[in-house]
């Protein structure tokens, strides 16, 4: 078991930082969701627009498949200057504590949902140049993604959990928090349980969950925060029970949250969907 941990904590070492919501394995698998549901004739547009990559002038991160491009944005953060404007636009802090209030976290358009209507409003207007248009899609794709992670969605005054340190069953070191885990740790057992979550969803499950707005979807996730991604790790009401140094997810305790965990991604992928076919179809 020490070796064991010892090799966890190494890899942990080597993994992308948590500011990258979902990491690569779940924005890719929103934006796989997406591609599979949306009509023909959108999927043909997507794709006519991702083979003009090259137009980004980002040769270290390529946009030619719908799985590149949900991630585009993260690996994006890596150019520097060039596109640290877009740095704010991946979360908005909605204090879980407080009654739910998106202006307040969303000022001057400086937050996700708020982005995500801004890029959907740039990918339909055929007017725009094709550069900005290809760049509008990149960062729906992302953006929606990043929109249903809860932790970018609903905050505890610790930066969406980033400063909120906690343990992952018997994984536990100095760097691990409660963003980190649900970014990537259970993200990625959650999306590998099977069934797959790629696939063509009947009619019917689109119709129950790519309903609603932006606002909607924000105030849900920012409900998952509170009620789900929160109150597992603190053991009931965040909001009410005294400061933890450490939290800690139980074994037991992480295999109720796969399932919450994989319903935010159909979802994010289903509405996804639904936007592009709006933009596109």
């Amino acid at each position: 078991m020490t070796r064991l941990l010892a090799f966890l904590a190494t890899l942990f070492l080597l993994v992308p930082a948590p500011a990258q919501a979902w990491w690569e394995y779940g924005h890719e698998t929103v934006g796989a969701i997406a591609y599979r549901n949306v009509t023909p004739k959108a999927r043909t547009a997507i794709d006519a627009l991702l083979s003009k990559g090259r137009l980004l002038e980002t040769p270290t991160c390529p946009v030619n498949t719908i799985e590149l491009a949900s991630y585009w944005p993260d690996c994006a953060k890596e150019l520097g200057l060039r596109f640290s404007y877009a740095y704010s636009w991946h979360y908005q802090n909605v204090d879980i504590c407080k009654p739910f209030d998106l202006k307040a976290a969303c000022r001057d358009g400086n937050c996700v949902s708020a982005q995500v209507d801004r890029n959907l409003k740039l990918l339909k207007d055929k007017s725009v140049p094709e550069r900005e248009r290809l760049m509008a899609l990149v960062f729906l794709v992302h953006f929606v993604g990043d929109l249903h992670q809860p932790l970018h969605a609903g905050d505890k005054s610790d930066l969406g959990g980033n400063r909120a340190r906690a343990a992952y069953g018997d994984f536990v070191t100095q760097r691990l928090n409660l963003h980190a885990i649900w970014d990537g740790y259970l993200a990625e057992r959650a999306i590998s349980t099977p069934p797959p979550l790629v696939r063509i969803y009947s009619a019917e499950e689109r119709a129950a969950m790519n309903g609603g707005t932006t606002e909607d979807w924000s105030r849900e996730s920012w409900q998952v925060a509170r009620d789900t991604v929160y109150a597992s790790a603190y053991g009931g009401d965040p909001c009410t029970g005294p400061a933890q140094e450490r939290s800690k997810l139980s074994n037991e305790t992480i295999e109720t949250l796969i399932q919450p965990l994989r319903l935010q991604v159909e979802r994010g992928g289903l509405r996804l969907a639904r936007l592009l076919d709006e933009a596109l179809g």
